[in-house]
């Protein structure tokens, strides 16, 4: 990449970063479209993989009060274990009927959430599923911390609660995709040097995220992490006309 390239790649990373700690469910929801103007499928992937192993840890960092220890077992366990099965389907599947269905599936859901005000019941079976659904994602298209998310807003958690479980989550499920995407030859060594500025970046984003969130309320940022999921639905459905 050119200089100018890269700064314009960073700073969309950037923000990525920071609409991602807002929403509470990762930047990658908004870095994989992002960064596919710039890299192949297959290389984002493996960037993704690695540069949401930082923002993780910064949020872990930063928003480490508050988490909720069942979630991270009835969420957190099946996401790590079918995260490694959608891994390695990215090599054999095509990834473009996966996101059209995920971007249908997010604008149908988060749309009806918030003209209804309805939320997801905050049951066992529920946990359970968008931890499998959203495992599967992330390892398959890049992407599962919407369907955490929609999960997530379910158990009415706080902001701090929110964001700092769903980062630890998604640290295990970023680590064994990383290492399922390195041994699919994803990672690239012309890339490292990306891998490493996006580290900074991701802290960065993080903590003008926490900003932010100071200054919003728990009935508001609900509505963010709606809002933004709806947005991310319709950007992905655009790309297909």
């Amino acid at each position: 990449m050119q200089v100018e390239t890269i700064i314009l790649f960073l700073l969309l990373a950037l923000v990525a970063e920071v609409l991602g700690t807002v929403g509470g469910f990762g930047s990658s929801l908004f870095f994989v479209p992002l960064a596919g103007y710039f890299l192949d499928f297959h290389s984002v992937l493996g960037i993704t993989g690695v540069f949401h192993v930082a923002s993780n840890l910064s949020k872990i960092i930063l928003f480490k009060k508050g988490v909720d220890k069942k979630l991270l077992l009835t969420m957190g366990i099946p996401a790590l274990v079918f995260v490694g099965l959608g891994a390695l389907l990215s090599k054999y599947i095509n990834v473009s009927i996966a996101e059209l269905i995920m971007a249908c599936f997010l604008i149908i859901l988060s749309s009806t959430l918030l003209i209804k005000e309805i939320t997801i019941k905050p049951t066992l079976a529920n946990a359970i599923s968008g931890g499998i659904l959203s495992g599967v994602l992330a390892g398959l298209i890049g992407t599962g911390g919407a369907i955490r998310g929609l999960t997530l807003t379910a158990f009415n958690l706080e902001q701090q609660a929110f964001i700092a479980t769903s980062a630890i989550i998604d640290l295990g499920v970023d680590g064994t995709r990383s290492i399922i995407y390195a041994f699919n030859g994803y990672v690239h060594l012309h890339d490292l040097y990306l891998i490493l500025l996006l580290f900074i970046v991701s802290f960065i984003g993080t903590w003008i995220g926490k900003i932010l969130l100071n200054h919003v309320s728990e009935k508001i940022f609900k509505r963010i992490v709606l809002s933004l999921i709806l947005i991310t639905g319709i950007i992905g459905l655009i790309k297909f006309f």
